[in-house]
């Protein structure tokens, strides 16, 4: 199993999250890597529990869309998933998974994963103009532009981490 303090950051996770049909998602073998269990285990929990995951909670991908992920950011590869379409689930349906998978594992991810929601809605509240310049391009271009948005949050993450330019010359020493 991986290293948890590595795969529930707040980065990593954010990494993972998709804008698919007007919502911040993430995907069903996303969240199996991050709870720790199979892809396979998850989706039959979610399908013994379906009436918890309304549409607004929870999605499957269409084949157009699958077929879109795979080809533009590799996100889904061949054979990494199972024959069956992905399930996308909102930021309620990740909520309601911690009712269904109910590990100290699942809880944990869990927290970090609201965690993650909640710094990406400040992050966004903190930028209100560049924010809503964001949505509306989110809106227009959906997921074709998801690697633009990850730049551009990365650019603001280091615009507060700035490092100098350049390299140090030793000059103590003499010839």
């Amino acid at each position: 199993m991986k290293d948890l303090s590595v795969i529930t950051t707040t980065d990593f996770i954010a990494t993972k999250i998709l804008y698919l049909r007007g919502e911040k998602v993430l995907l069903d073998a996303d969240l199996a890597l991050l709870y720790g269990v199979e892809p396979k285990q998850l989706k039959r929990q979610v399908r013994r529990n379906i009436d918890r995951f309304p549409e607004d909670f929870m999605f499957q991908l269409t084949r157009d869309e699958y077929n879109f992920l795979r080809s533009q950011f590799g996100t889904l590869k061949r054979g990494g998933h199972s024959k069956y379409l992905p399930f996308a689930f909102t930021e309620q349906g990740v909520a309601m998974l911690s009712g269904i998978l109910n590990s100290p594992c699942a809880v944990e991810t869990n927290i970090a994963i609201m965690r993650t929601f909640v710094a990406l809605r400040k992050l966004m509240e903190n930028n209100k103009e560049l924010a809503a310049k964001i949505r509306q391009l989110e809106r227009k271009y959906d997921e074709r532009f998801r690697l633009v948005f990850d730049a551009i949050q990365r650019l603001i993450k280091e615009d507060k981490e700035a490092r100098p330019i350049g390299f140090e010359i030793n000059r103590s020493k003499k010839k």
